[in-house]
Order: C-alpha cells, then sequence, then structure tokens
C-alpha cells in the first residue's frame, strides 16, 4: 500500500545523528524519537574474578579503614628500602676499583686548603734542549721545597689540542693538576720561558691573601690596555678573587697567573679551553681567546683581579708593561718568546741563572 505524502505544515528537525520528519497537524509520516539519554550512567557489570586471587574478607576490610592502608604502605615501603639497600651495597663492591690497595669508593673526598696551599705548574715542550728543560725544574723544585709547594711538569703533546699552537696545553694542564691535587688551594702556571728569581718570597703569603690582593689589584682598569670599554671592577673584595693574572703592553700575560681551586675555577678553565675558541684562530691562540671571555662573560670579570706586572710576571725582555720590566727583587723574570723564532732560552736567560747561583753561596 502506498503511502500518502505529508499534508499540512511539515518542519524538518535536525540532531546529531538523524534528521526526523514531523507533520502538523495531518502529518502520515512518522520516524520513532530516539530514546532521551539518563544523566546516570549504568552500572559498571561485577568483574569477573574467575581464575583471579581471592582476597580474604578480612583483608579487604583492613584496607577500607585509612589505618589498614597506612599499615600495608608501610609494610611495602620497609621492603623497597631493604631492597633499595641491598642492590646498593652490592653495586658499590662490583664498582669498587683498587686504587693503591685501598677501593676507589672509600676515598674520602679532600678538603681545599687541607694540602700544600700552592702547586707550581710549567708545561715542558719534550723536543727543547734536556739539560735546559732540567734547569727549568729545579728551579721551580728549590723554590717549592722552601716554601713547601708541589710542582707539576706536564708535556704539551698529552693533551688533545689537535691541531692549536702548543701554548694551549697550559690551559688543560691546570685543569689535570687540579685533578691530581684537590686538597691544594692555589694553582700557578709559569712558563717554561720564565725563571723564579726571588726565592724568598712565599707566593701564597706576599701575594695571595685577600689583605695583598685588595691592596694590588688595579680596580677601573681596561682588560686591554690601553683604551678597552671593558674594566675591571671597582668594588671587588679579595675573598671573591679566583683568578689572579698580569697584563703587559699589548694586553693580558697569561705566561704567569693563578687560579684558586674550586668549581669555579673548572667553570673557567673548561669554558677557556672550549673547542670554539681554539678552533677560531686568535691571533695570539689562548691569550686572545681569554682576552674575549673576560670582556664578554660577568661571571669572569668577577672573579679576575689583575695586578700590577711586576708583581707576577716581570719582562727580561719583551713588551712590557708600565712597572713590568724585570728589577732585582722581582719574583720572576720572564723571556716570552725565547723558544720562537730562532731564539734559544738557555744562553737568553744565562745571566740570571748565573745570578741565582750566587745567591745560593
Amino acid at each position: 500500500m502506498a503511502l500518502k505524502p505529508p499534508t499540512g505544515l511539515t518542519r524538518f528537525v535536525a540532531t546529531h545523528r538523524n534528521c526526523y520528519i514531523l507533520s502538523l497537524p495531518f502529518g502520515t509520516m512518522h520516524f520513532a524519537m530516539p530514546p532521551r539519554k539518563t544523566s546516570r550512567p549504568p552500572p559498571y557489570a561485577a568483574r569477573n574474578q574467575s581464575g583471579g586471587i581471592a582476597i580474604p574478607p578480612a583483608l579487604k576490610n583492613l584496607l577500607r579503614s585509612k589505618a589498614g592502608r597506612l599499615l600495608a604502605a608501610g609494610v611495602l615501603g620497609f621492603f623497597v628500602l631493604i631492597w633499595m639497600l641491598s642492590g646498593s651495597s652490592s653495586g658499590s663492591k662490583r664498582n669498587a676499583k683498587i686504587v693503591g690497595g685501598w677501593k676507589a669508593a672509600n676515598i674520602p673526598k679532600p678538603n681545599i686548603g687541607s694540602g700544600p696551599p700552592v702547586v707550581i705548574v710549567t708545561v715542558i715542550d719534550p723536543k727543547a734542549n734536556p739539560t735546559w728543560v732540567q734547569k727549568i725544574k729545579s728551579n721551580r723544585e728549590e723554590y717549592a721545597k722552601k716554601h713547601g709547594y708541589l710542582t707539576f711538569f706536564p708535556q704539551n703533546d698529552q693533551y688533545p689540542i689537535g691541531r692549536s699552537p702548543p701554548t694551549w696545553s697550559r690551559v688543560p694542564a691546570i685543569r689535570h693538576a687540579m685533578t691530581l691535587y684537590p686538597a691544594s688551594t692555589f694553582f700557578w702556571y709559569l712558563d717554561h720561558t720564565a725563571l723564579i728569581m726571588n726565592h724568598a718570597l712565599p707566593i701564597h703569603t706576599n701575594l695571595l691573601t685577600s689583605a695583598k690582593l685588595e691592596t694590588h689589584m688595579l680596580s677601573n682598569a681596561p682588560v686591554v690596555p690601553p683604551d678597552s670599554v671593558i674594566k675591571t671592577f671597582s668594588n671587588l673584595k679579595g675573598d671573591r678573587i679566583d683568578f689572579v693574572v698580569t697584563q703587559d703592553k699589548d694586553g693580558l700575560a697569561p705566561s704567569s697567573f693563578v687560579v684558586r681551586n674550586g668549581e669555579w675555577a673548572k667553570f673557567f678553565l673548561d669554558s677557556w679551553f672550549d673547542p670554539i675558541y681554539r678552533s677560531y684562530n686568535f691571533q695570539k691562540a689562548e691569550s686572545h681567546a681569554l682576552e674575549h671571555i673576560v670582556q664578554w662573560h660577568g661571571t669572569i670579570l668577577a672573579k679576575l683581579a689583575m695586578i700590577p706586572q711586576h708583581l707576577l710576571n716581570s719582562y727580561a725582555s719583551g713588551p712590557a708593561g708600565t712597572e713590568g720590566q724585570y728589577q732585582s727583587g722581582h719574583l720572576v723574570a720572564n723571556f716570552p718568546g725565547c723558544d720562537k723564532d730562532g731564539r734559544d732560552c738557555a744562553k737568553e736567560q744565562e745571566a740570571y741563572w748565573n745570578t741565582l747561583e750566587q745567591a745560593k753561596n
């Protein structure tokens, strides 16, 4: 039987699922309306526990109470703690290495300042004249022995500097010394071109105390002479200083400098030795790299004390700064560049060696 088309007023009612036609008032075609949704969802069906672990009713009642839950959490935490302690102990035994008859895991970390106050670091060129090298070592060792210091003489080919100039090796050499002598307070790098001339001056008391640094450090002075925009701070306290250096006529002179042992010193040396600076091809290699990071990184400038050249790095020859030319009584006589360009350090230093020998007699 054919359906009669709807007559009368017809309207369409759209929902999110279907379209229904209602005929008002004389419609003859009807679609069932969907059931209205309830705001109360049907209860979940009971979980089928067949084959699972049955929990005793007494334990269920215990876990429903607050005290029971706390008790269960405490028992579980106790067993977890026992497991962690047993695993840590066995792991330490497996990972401990024997160093000089002692387990490395049991070696306490030494306190900075509990060891010799100063370590003198001089990087040696293995191609240099062995006789002259031995004299350089003896010069440091005699001074160190007199004041209770240590010495360290690595070679410039034992560090990964690649194609960079060998003078870069002074940076990892200091870092190396800090690893070997972690209880020492100061690490003094001194180039092999320099001689310690005044053995009566202990550097840690004559120069590196807070009071001495505040007396000698140059405030509001251009980092790179003569007119660098970046200048040293004028309100630094001596106990905040971790890096002591001088400058010559051309700029900072890292052929003789001191760092104070600590986390900041490690950060500073690692930053200085960053591959980006070693690959930048600065004209004066690590010297210009140092000037760059001092001027561009306030965290380094804030720890720097720039002192008069004659206190730590007098030049017997070379571009000495103001009052930087060596005079009798100065701590150091440096001969920068005497190992290059056909020069001979042993010959240039001969008169100074004679002076040192006379001072012994």
